[in-house]
């Protein structure tokens, strides 16, 4: 069994349910201090693992990694993805306007900015802003452990969601001043930028390409030494849990992995890739990016 994984989905679920650490250790029949001795990967007894599979509503082979986990709120599968990132050396991305990873300061300043904003605009101020706080928070901390573990990554980038982020800006969608959105206008034109650069420049351990269509739905293939896992989502990173509808889903079954490494390669194979992505990056920019 793994038991750091589990402890891994417990601390996603904690996040996720907002309930305090008393609440979900009193539905688990445990002490708060056994809570998080599990959250930190400490073997698990066995009935409290069935209790557990109750609690997160899913099957306790889910629980132990053999099917699907499900996260229909942003953060929670944020905090999921930054644990599978932590013991990942390779990272395959299809689909998406930008590689978080990779991302410029500009990007997150004005994401820091749109969403703070946002959050003072909402009914229930404090919580917006604290959920607003809690999702950066998360982003940095991804950010930060590429840059201290440093796998590979290729990323193919959409087309299609390339438009649509040098059209809308970082946070596209949310309602926000038009100062703040033309700045997040001008931060998604740095952005493409940097991009480009990236593309032609391809960096040790790095290469993006650029899809002509737009994938059926994004996903990521992350491979680490003992396993592999495959994450779907329809979060892109820039996207708030206020404003989040849909269904994400981590798996490590190796079905699920090699079909989606199947399908990454194929499309690998099919991306604009170099000074020719480069260059289709530039003519989006000049089509439809907003003018410094």
């Amino acid at each position: 069994m793994r038991f750091a994984d589990i402890g891994q989905q417990l601390r996603a679920y904690r996040l996720e349910s907002g309930l305090r650490a008393e609440e979900i250790a009193a539905r688990l029949g445990v002490s708060r201090a056994a809570l998080y001795r599990y959250e930190k990967g400490e073997v698990i007894k066995l009935d409290t693992i069935r209790r557990l599979a109750e609690l997160l509503k899913i099957s306790p082979l889910s629980l132990l990694g053999i099917g699907v986990e499900y996260f229909s709120r942003p953060i929670a599968f944020q905090e999921r993805l930054r644990q599978v990132e932590e013991q990942s050396d390779q990272i395959l991305q299809v689909g998406g306007a930008v590689c978080y990873q990779t991302s410029t300061e500009a990007f997150d300043g004005a994401l820091a900015e749109a969403w703070a904003e946002a959050a003072d605009a909402a009914p229930e101020r404090v919580a917006a802003r604290a959920a607003a706080d809690q999702a950066m928070g998360l982003l940095t901390a991804r950010k930060k452990l590429h840059q201290s573990r440093r796998a590979s990554i290729i990323s193919m980038l959409s087309e299609a969601s390339l438009r649509r982020f040098l059209t809308e800006g970082v946070a596209g969608g949310l309602a926000v001043s038009e100062r703040t959105r033309t700045r997040c206008r001008l931060a998604a034109r740095a952005e493409a930028e940097s991009i480009a650069s990236l593309m032609e420049s391809v960096p040790i351990g790095l290469q993006i390409g650029l899809l002509a269509g737009e994938p059926a739905g994004n996903f990521l293939v992350l491979r680490g030494r003992e396993r592999a896992h495959v994450c779907t989502s329809p979060f892109p990173p820039d996207l708030t849990a206020s404003a989040a509808v849909g269904v994400g889903t981590i798996t490590a079954a190796d079905e699920a992995v090699t079909v989606h490494q199947r399908v990454a390669e194929t499309a690998w194979r099919q991306a604009l890739k170099g000074p020719a992505a480069a260059a289709r990056v530039r003519d989006l920019i000049r089509e439809v990016g907003p003018r410094q």
